[in-house]
């Protein structure tokens, strides 16, 4: 796919949000796509082949959350090939973010996907979530297709601020994890809306009481 073509894609997908982001993205977010595309052949960072099927399955998909960041600093865990971390950290000039990932191969992929597109506001660190250390908890702490939300709080709810927001990025509404959870958590689910993805989206809100 020409990369005229992601660009009008994204162009679109960019104006379909309410309320919409700016246009100038549409560059640096080509840019990372075709990044993702080149490493992935090599690498298999992720099973979406197709330039197209990222913009939306990847790109818009990460920037849905937008509204629900809470704070200015980030951490991203299981970060993958970036995602939603890079995604939102072009989008968030003004906040920090950290892509976590135990996995090499990827962390050695976002580190140069960061550095390529200039951003200054993502640090990369390779090792498990749950040997991370911080220096300051973070305000949020997000995930996407890392693990079920009982393992996502146990291996990275250290990570948390004691007034900050686990975001959990799922498919259809995991009512089973959502059961599962012991007392002590507030939960919120918010349904996503990502242009040109018909399958249903949600991410899981949680808050420490």
């Amino acid at each position: 796919m020409r990369t005229e073509n992601w660009q009008a894609q994204l162009a679109s997908g960019l104006a379909a949000r309410a309320p919409p982001l700016p246009a100038e993205l549409c560059d640096a977010l080509c840019r990372y796509i075709e990044l993702l595309h080149r490493w992935n052949t090599t690498y298999n960072l992720t099973a979406v082949r197709d330039p197209a099927e990222m913009v939306t399955r990847h790109l818009l998909d990460s920037l849905s959350v937008l509204p629900f960041l809470h704070g200015d600093s980030i951490v991203d865990v299981g970060t993958g090939a970036g995602l939603p971390g890079i995604p939102l950290a072009l989008a968030c000039p003004e906040k920090q973010f950290v892509l976590l990932d135990s996995n090499g191969k990827k962390t050695r992929f976002v580190a140069h996907a960061a550095t390529t597109l200039g951003l200054r506001n993502v640090a990369v660190v390779h090792t498990r979530a749950e040997n991370y250390r911080p220096v300051q908890p973070f305000a949020t702490v997000i995930s996407r297709a890392f693990a079920a939300i009982l393992d996502f709080l146990r291996l990275a709810g250290h990570l948390g601020a004691a007034d900050g927001r686990f975001l959990a990025m799922k498919g259809e509404v995991p009512a089973k994890e959502l059961r599962a959870l012991p007392a002590g958590f507030m939960t919120n689910v918010h349904p996503l809306k990502v242009p040109g993805l018909k399958a249903r989206r949600c991410v899981v809100e949680i808050q420490k009481t």
